[in-house]
């Protein structure tokens, strides 16, 4: 008897952490107790990227969305669902205004503006069988290049196309295909990067989580095209399912002949290596990951010569990142002019957001080049968490930087972005409400580039420690006014004189939040407050007599016992002993304690 309904699960690393693994091993023991097994298929696929609302199940041909799934409503699915052929009601997406409960994904403002390119198979195939991937047209762009184009030809695509590379900087992919091939050598390499390392960024790896074969794919047409016959990728070790999943499709793609000797019977041989890194975010630099690769230190090195003339081992290397080669057999398949005719003039296709932060619906979203920021927080994100007023959004991890409300209506391209002050990056995108303290905020991105730094370049090793130094001291409400200029002086000294783009764009957070936030840098420094609440050193908590009803609930939560009062009556607060620990803030049920 033929399938006849199929039930997706969702298996990224979110929706496992939600126990979707529970999920399935429920709704295949409901589909065996019901003896439908040879009728209705659960599969584990990759990631739907709504996060917020996961474990996410999609019954299929049906077409119906259920989320938060829970062991018991998966019971209840199979009960409902696939047993009696009703939808079940209780876990379809509710629309929070209009409270209209949508079955369908299409129809789930999350996705209406999304245009999934990279993302094409995740959440629709099994990652770990490569036959779903083949019935997804998987391969035919690999089959395509090798029996009907020439290197140079798959080169011309490319570069007409208008990709540009995904992984932080957007250099013109074609461009860097081309002077690869162009260099002379009898061996040259290939290598994915997935050194995916900005703070609250996931597209990557679920990407490889969901569909590796559209990567390994992607790296064997740039190997024809540039001249390699072998390849890496570099992934972090905190990716096991990233990592457990590529090991699967690697060696079900040598199996099938689709890696390895005569690949589609051609002269065109090519295999790839995983790699795994040790977490060091300085390896998502080209230079320093090559090096780790060959067993060195992770450090960049002085460009030029870049890695298409000398690279790993001393050979021509090309590297991309996981979703630029995710796009290639989609562009190889539907021609350039398709994928140049979306997006902008100068930022082609679609990018990959992870949406996270104080926004309402955190998640993966793939959205056309042109897209603007408020579409996608407003629309696809849902908007701010608790009705909080947004005050920015951080794009390009600890190399972006904070772009304010004003901007909320720029259209998403590299080139926007930059003129910003902030960059595209890998595509991490963190979304700040009035909460958020922008001094605090360029601590926090300065403490982790300090962290990571290699210490190869003084710019970089000594110029951040500096200031995170001078950011401490204005947090702790010890600034001075000559700290402001100190600390754009030497940002932008360290911006110019670094020696690799890592470094050189680590001030950004820095530069940005004194662009736009500097009002907040002056009530640090000059009046010793954080207007956000949040600056631990800067709070001073204060009783408000018209509120205070002498309950005494503050006093007795008090650490260090300096609010005093007899009940009943109104109490006060010895700030000259207060620690600031926020007790009596979090215990006060009249609203009476405030702080600034």
């Amino acid at each position: 008897m033929p399938i006849r309904m199929e039930l997706l699960v969702c298996g990224g690393t979110g929706c496992q952490a939600s126990n979707s693994n529970r999920v399935l091993e429920v709704l295949r023991e409901e589909i065996k107790n019901a003896n439908l097994e040879n009728e209705v298929s659960v599969l584990m696929t990759g990631c739907f990227g709504f996060c917020e609302k996961g474990p996410i199940v999609k019954v299929m041909p049906d077409n119906v969305f259920y989320v938060e799934v829970d062991e018991d409503s998966a019971r209840k699915i199979v009960a409902e669902h696939v047993v009696k052929g009703r939808v079940y009601q209780e876990k379809l997406y509710v629309e929070p205004d209009t409270h209209e409960k949508l079955p369908e994904q299409s129809k789930i403002p999350f996705y209406k503006k999304q245009l999934r390119i990279a993302l094409r198979n995740c959440g629709k195939i099994d990652p770990e069988n490569i036959n779903e991937y083949i019935a997804a047209d998987g391969y035919m762009a690999l089959g395509k290049v090798l029996t009907e184009m020439t290197p140079e030809g798959v080169i011309d695509v490319v570069k007409k196309s208008g990709l540009r590379g995904r992984g932080g900087g957007g250099f013109p992919t074609g461009v860097k295909w081309e002077a690869t091939r162009k260099s002379k050598s009898d061996i040259k390499y290939v290598i994915c990067n997935a050194d995916e390392g900005d703070p609250g960024a996931f597209m990557d790896r679920s990407i490889l989580e969901g569909d590796p074969h559209s990567v390994l794919e992607g790296m064997a047409i740039a190997a024809y095209a540039i001249g390699a016959q072998f390849g890496y990728i570099y992934v972090r070790a905190e990716y096991p399912l990233a990592i457990h999943r590529l090991r699967i499709a690697i060696n079900q793609a040598r199996e099938l002949g689709l890696l390895g000797k005569n690949i589609f019977g051609t002269d065109f041989s090519f295999d790839v290596e995983i790699k795994i890194g040790a977490g060091a975010f300085i390896c998502g630099e080209e230079t320093a990951l090559i090096n780790s690769i060959e067993g060195g230190r992770g450090e960049p090195t002085v460009k030029p010569p870049y890695p298409a003339q000398v690279g790993l081992w001393k050979k021509p290397t090309n590297i991309n990142n996981v979703e630029t080669f995710a796009n290639v057999a989609p562009i190889i398949l539907n021609g350039a002019d398709w994928f140049a005719s979306i997006g902008t003039e100068k930022s082609k296709g679609t990018k990959v957001f992870a949406l996270a932060g104080k926004v309402n619906n955190v998640g993966l979203v793939e959205v056309p080049m042109g897209t603007t920021l408020r579409e996608i927080i407003y629309e696809l994100g849902g908007g701010i968490r608790g009705g909080k007023k947004f005050k920015a959004v951080q794009t390009g991890g600890p190399s972006g930087g904070c772009i304010p409300a004003e901007y909320l209506d720029t259209p998403i391209d590299y080139d926007n972005l930059t003129a910003l002050g902030s960059m595209m990056g890998s595509g991490g995108m963190i979304v700040m409400d009035e909460d958020d303290c922008m001094v605090n905020i360029a601590k926090f991105y300065l403490e982790f580039s300090c962290d990571e730094s290699c210490g190869r370049c003084t710019a970089c090793r000594v110029g951040n420690k500096r200031l995170l130094e001078i950011l401490n001291k204005i947090t702790e409400g010890k600034g001075e006014m000559e700290d402001l200029e100190m600390l754009k002086e030497l940002a932008e000294t360290v911006r110019d004189s670094s020696l690799c783009g890592l470094g050189q764009t680590s001030p950004n957070p820095v530069l940005s939040t004194m662009k736009f936030f500097y009002d907040e840098y002056l009530a640090h420094v000059r009046d010793k407050e954080c207007p956000a609440g949040v600056c631990k050193e800067l709070l001073k908590y204060y009783i408000i007599p018209e509120k205070c009803v002498g309950c005494t609930a503050c006093a007795k939560v008090c650490p260090v016992n300096v609010i005093h009062g007899e009940p009943k009556k109104v109490h006060v607060i010895d700030r000259d002993g207060c620690i600031k620990c926020g007790q009596c803030y979090k215990t006060c049920r009249f609203g009476a304690i405030t702080r600034k």
